[in-house]
């Protein structure tokens, strides 16, 4: 393992996880994950002493390792059972794919930065985790894996990108953050039947945009 664990990080995801059901997230399995996965693990080491912080960090290439309350709620909305295949789209930091790692799902996740795809093979190597990790173009999703019980974008999107909703199983759940570069609402796609979704838009949240052929430029 890359740092050093002890008592005062366990402590820290302790109360960082009390502070994300205090802010509404119910699910305990996920809160069990927060509690479990060493975020400081995932940041530089000059940003070991806020790892534990609700807020995005820098991981470089731009982009960041979202917060742990959108973490929490995205994992939330996608409603994880063990065994699942969840799909992943924008692997950045590798964060999120423990979370879902942690959650007994069987993760695939797409990042188009070569620099933050290594990185987060080896942090998760280290860590135990073994995703199915693949360097391209997340907006066309996976289609070698397909279909997925959940799908997780990790950036926001201009429109819902239409290969992920293809790529769902039947019951299966997209949770993708749809607006504009500045600001964007989070986007709940349930798969009914073949040819019939449910959609439910909630909460307004701010992502780095999610470049790609069905993306951003």
């Amino acid at each position: 393992m890359g740092k050093s664990e002890n008592r005062k990080h366990v402590q820290r995801r302790n109360a960082l996880a009390d502070k994300l059901e205090e802010r509404g997230i119910e699910d305990q399995n996920v809160l069990a994950a927060i509690r479990a996965i060493p975020r400081h693990e995932f940041v530089d080491t000059a940003l070991e002493n806020r790892a534990y912080e609700d807020t995005a960090l820098p991981i470089g290439a731009g982009q960041t390792i979202s917060q742990p309350y959108t973490v929490a709620a995205q994992t939330e909305l996608l409603n994880v059972k063990k065994g699942e295949k969840i799909l992943e789209i924008g692997t950045g930091s590798g964060y999120q794919a423990a979370i879902l790692c942690h959650m007994g799902a069987d993760v695939y996740s797409v990042e188009r930065h070569e620099k933050l795809y290594h990185n987060a093979k080896k942090i998760l190597s280290d860590l135990g985790f073994r995703p199915n990790l693949k360097l391209g173009d997340g907006t066309l999703g996976w289609s070698a894996y397909a279909p997925y019980d959940g799908i997780v974008v990790t950036a926001g999107a201009p429109v819902v990108p239409a290969d992920l909703v293809e790529q769902l199983n039947i019951g299966g759940r997209l949770i993708v953050p749809v607006g504009s570069q500045a600001s964007q609402v989070m986007v709940r796609i349930i798969r009914v039947s073949e040819n019939e979704y449910d959609e439910e838009r909630l909460q307004n949240f701010k992502f780095v945009p999610l470049i790609g052929e069905k993306g951003w430029d």
